[in-house]
């Protein structure tokens, strides 16, 4: 089945057999990236834009070596180097960047539908890398890749997703990606970040850390967004950590074959400790690297590449 999409905004909007034609596509790049190739040529002579109006670590420099690694020429910048920092509205700054030449945005910005709305004013593709806490798409889809590559079919596996669940984009865009793909979803936390209106998304709602994790496959951690909070959600970091942080006596509750993951950036000794982060069940690390792949496969679907395409190296 042919791609026929200009953008990757949302995962909410993307049907199973898309998302299997992203995971696949970038399984091929992985492959590739395993042969320790340098560079394949599928992007020459494009020119992609990274335009991060939010910090970023790994999600901007793995969009950068995607990029790289596609043979694409790549300009990044940010909110302090660019004109909006000079009050230059996102649809000026936008339509300039268009008007340089560049063949594809990939914008995170602090307002949910950012992406969306470039979308409807420029030309040129958009990738969302993050839009307030509404979605961030490629990081769901480094997830379940990495979790289909450690447990196969997600097809019944349960998986919980532990912390911030209301101010958290990473949360929307697997809850989206896992129930598209027939895995059983659990988010616990406090009540106060867990509310019980995330089960009209198909979900479990549980405030008991225990009876969550007692049968799960994956945990997934995630960090509190202070950020995104108008004000407190819960008495201090410490209490939270007593109740839902994830230590060596919580681990001891999940199966054998449970892995840990968390798509950074990590709070060690909040929401997990630091034993646990770097023990052989955790596949933090793991994450990031196929992080390069999915966005591979994002920039080239985007670009008008295809699935079926044979890759050749540079």
């Amino acid at each position: 089945m042919p791609w026929h999409r200009k953008h990757l905004l949302t995962i909410e909007d993307l049907s199973r057999a898309e998302i299997e034609q992203l995971l696949a596509t970038a399984g091929a790049f992985r492959r590739i990236l395993d042969r320790k190739v340098k560079k394949v040529p599928a992007l020459r002579g494009k020119t992609i834009v990274n335009f991060f109006l939010e910090p970023s670590t790994r999600t901007r420099i793995s969009f950068e070596m995607a990029a790289k690694l596609l043979s694409a020429d790549v300009i990044s910048f940010d909110a302090a180097t660019s004109s909006t920092s000079k009050g230059e509205t996102l649809r000026d700054t936008a339509q300039n960047i268009q008007a340089l030449n560049a063949d594809m945005i990939v914008l995170r910005h602090s307002a949910s539908g950012s992406p969306l709305y470039l979308s409807r004013v420029l030309d040129i593709p958009v990738i969302n890398a993050g839009d307030g806490a509404h979605e961030h798409p490629t990081q769901a889809l480094l997830d379940v890749f990495t979790m289909r590559e450690k447990l196969g079919d997600l097809q019944g596996r349960k998986v919980v997703i532990l912390g911030d669940i209301l101010f958290s984009r990473v949360a929307r865009s697997n809850i989206h990606a896992l129930t598209k793909l027939g895995a059983d979803v659990t988010i616990v936390g406090p009540s106060t970040l867990v509310p019980h209106w995330f089960e009209a998304m198909g979900v479990k709602v549980s405030h008991n850390l225990r009876s969550a994790l007692a049968d799960a496959d994956v945990v997934m951690l995630l960090r509190i967004q202070h950020e995104r909070q108008a004000s407190s959600h819960f008495p201090s970091l410490g209490e939270y950590t007593s109740m839902f942080g994830l230590n060596k006596t919580r681990a001891g509750w999940l199966k054998p074959d449970a892995i840990i993951m968390h798509p950074g950036p990590i709070n060690r000794g909040v929401e997990i400790d630091s034993d646990l982060a770097d023990s052989p069940r955790s596949v933090i690390l793991q994450q990031v690297t196929n992080g390069i792949a999915v966005r591979m496969a994002a920039l080239y679907l985007c670009a008008g590449g295809q699935p079926e395409a044979v890759l050749t190296p540079a």
